[in-house]
């Protein structure tokens, strides 16, 4: 069975050599890049199954990177890795087309459980023959989707942002955003609890 490829694009070494070593542990390919341009060339020779982008990389950010990548492939999962706690940084991601969002430091349990469910539901959906949404205007994705509303169906119950996280794995803004959408469209509905303390926490539920 071939090895999954991991095309890691920072120009940080020590990151490159802490996910090559992530990489080697788990039985994936490492492929490296410190530049987009080195990325795209490297994505067009290895047709990587999972790309992790930084953001502050040299001439052209991972933001433009993003959309250069997007051109080329509509459905390979992106996970950004940035230390910008910023949901405004995030939202430009997903725009662009990234699947997911990651917070530096890199920590070893985390961006393994993303990228392992990346190429779970990447597989999945390739196995059912299903079309990406590419709206990426929006940012939304179907394999992302299709996670976060299997989870709020399974749940049934009224759940914060911060549970579908842990529950799905994937990042707290990465959530925030297909809630967002979920929203808009009328697939959960929404409601207010003040808790004992008084402190005011949304939550939501699936009402299709």
């Amino acid at each position: 069975m071939a090895k999954e490829k991991i095309l890691v694009v920072d120009d940080d070494d020590e990151i490159l050599f802490a996910m090559s070593a992530i990489c080697e542990f788990k039985n994936w390919t490492p492929i490296t890049a410190e530049s987009i341009e080195e990325a795209l060339e490297k994505f067009k020779s290895n047709n990587p199954d999972i790309i992790l982008m930084d953001y502050h990389l040299p001439k052209i950010n991972g933001i433009e990177g993003v959309r250069l990548l997007r051109g080329i492939s509509a459905d390979v999962p992106i996970i950004v890795l940035t230390i910008e706690e910023n949901q405004e940084v995030a939202n430009k991601f997903f725009k662009a087309g990234a699947s997911d969002f990651a917070l530096k430091p890199i920590k070893a349990p985390d961006i393994i459980s993303r990228i392992d469910v990346h190429l779970r539901f990447k597989q999945s959906v390739k196995n059912l023959h299903k079309n990406f949404i590419t709206d990426y205007s929006k940012g939304i994705k179907a394999e992302t989707l299709e996670i976060i509303e299997n989870y709020f169906m399974n749940e049934n119950r009224y759940l914060t942002i911060d549970i579908v996280s842990k529950g799905t794995g994937l990042a707290y803004q990465t959530v925030h955003r297909y809630i967002q959408y979920l929203l808009e469209n009328n697939r959960i509905d929404t409601k207010c609890n003040y808790g004992k303390k008084g402190r005011p926490k949304q939550e939501y539920i699936w009402i299709l």
